[in-house]
């Protein structure tokens, strides 16, 4: 008989296991179903199972055992409905009863990395829209319910369960393999894999929307998924350049907002609260980066070299901003981008002072892709005060808070905005 644990909160176990075993269990199944959108619904119910007879009879001594073997009994039942029992059987064995407990972990050993790569590739296929492979993965790799991630992207959840519906489909109707590519295909996915991993980080360090500044808890799952990512595809430099570049941003976590949930920008940060440990892994990591590279920097790489420049830095005065702005520029040649310039700006006018970062902000005011980018009026309103244009950095500040859809940058911007109206002291 398999043993159960006993525990007070078995929905909180239940949760527990799932994130711990969902990605693990969902590539197992696509491996055997060569399906992903059936795997993942063969999972599900396995945990609507767990649901319904863990809090009875308590939660087994091997919960992925338990989860994996229920989802093997759903495909042998889905097969033989779909009148392929006989040559499906034999590609996932005979099942053990419960009264037995399964070997999951022999079952799975062999195959489980390999598995999760294909995973990996296959929720963040270029076949499928950005927004869609963000979902995918937070679902399928991140064990996130759809809930969940509704609720990290202040989005509808029936709008997030019709997303993952919806790419689902569309893996299965381009036949997507469940493979990792090879060669220059093997290149272009990975390019998408780290954008879907990064843009995960991204939203948890700076929402895009509503009341918090931050969402730390996207920030862990992709944090998560980037230190999967790496023990899957140890020889990969970018991959270690991303992983070092979100482990640096996230050592700033704790100083980034205020008592009140207030944004707290770099240059007023309290150092102190810096997560060492963090900054030590990224600078690890990094370090990896550039050996495998031989030096080299990629996209990530380069981010990442930026951050540890920092997080190097004792103090905000003592930042080496000329290396900054160098490394923004060679970022720039390896993915043009009115963003990056936009960066370099900054570096420039910390380095040499805000006439240089005017001139070219100026330049970039009328690049399209900056239209409705409330950054650009942002920091062109810091140089225009810092250069005592304070009704001119006013209006920009006002322009750039109109644009935000973030209730904490927008109080933030207004209070810029205020410190600029005649008679007020700035000192």
């Amino acid at each position: 008989m398999v043993g159960v644990t006993a525990t007070a909160d078995p929905r909180a176990a239940i949760d527990a296991v799932w994130r711990i075993e969902s990605a693990r269990l969902i590539a197992g199944l696509a491996r055997m179903t060569r399906d992903v959108g059936l795997a993942e619904e063969l999972a599900q119910d396995a945990l609507v199972a767990a649901l319904e007879q863990w809090p009875e009879s308590g939660v087994p001594r091997n919960p992925g055992a338990w989860l994996m073997t229920t989802a093997k009994r759903r495909a042998v039942d889905t097969f033989r409905r779909n009148e392929r029992y006989e040559r499906k059987l034999g590609e996932i064995g005979r099942e053990q009863e419960f009264e037995e407990e399964p070997d999951f972990t022999a079952g799975l050993d062999d195959h489980i990395e390999d598995d999760l790569l294909r995973l990996v590739f296959t929720a963040c296929h270029p076949v499928l829209s950005t927004e869609a492979r963000v979902a995918l993965t937070l679902k399928m790799i991140g064990g996130l319910q759809t809930h969940e991630i509704a609720r990290a992207f202040l989005a509808k959840e029936t709008a997030i369960a019709q997303r993952i519906v919806r790419a689902k489909k569309t893996l299965g109707d381009a036949k997507v393999p469940f493979e990792v590519p090879e060669g220059a295909d093997r290149v272009a996915r990975l390019e998408s894999v780290l954008e879907v991993i990064y843009l995960i980080f991204n939203e948890g360090y700076s929402a895009t929307a509503g009341e918090d500044w931050m969402r730390p808890a996207l920030c862990q799952e992709a944090l998560r998924l980037g230190r999967i990512l790496a023990g899957l595809m140890p020889k990969e430099p970018e991959v270690h350049g991303l992983v070092a570049l979100m482990e640096i941003q996230a050592s700033r976590s704790a100083a980034r907002v205020g008592p009140n949930g207030e944004p707290v920008l770099l240059m007023d940060q309290d150092r102190a609260k810096w997560d060492r440990l963090l900054i030590g892994r990224g600078l690890a990591a990094l370090d990896l980066a550039e050996s495998l590279a031989d030096g080299a920097f990629g996209v990530y790489a380069a981010q990442a070299a930026i951050a540890a420049c920092h997080a190097r830095a004792r103090t905000g005065e003592e930042t080496d901003w000329g290396r900054i702005a160098v490394l923004y520029e060679g970022l720039g040649k390896l993915n043009p981008s009115p963003v990056i310039e936009l960066n370099r700006a900054v570096a420039l006018s910390m380095a040499f002072g805000p006439e240089a970062g005017l001139a070219v902000v100026d330049k970039l005011t009328s690049e399209p892709a900056l239209k409705s980018y409330h950054l650009l009026p942002s920091v062109r309103g810091d140089f225009l005060a810092k250069l005592g244009r304070l009704d001119e950095a006013r209006a920009e500040f006002e322009r750039a808070a109109e644009m935000t859809g973030n209730d904490a940058e927008r109080t933030l911007l207004l209070n810029r905005a205020a410190d600029c109206a005649p008679g007020t002291d700035r000192g």
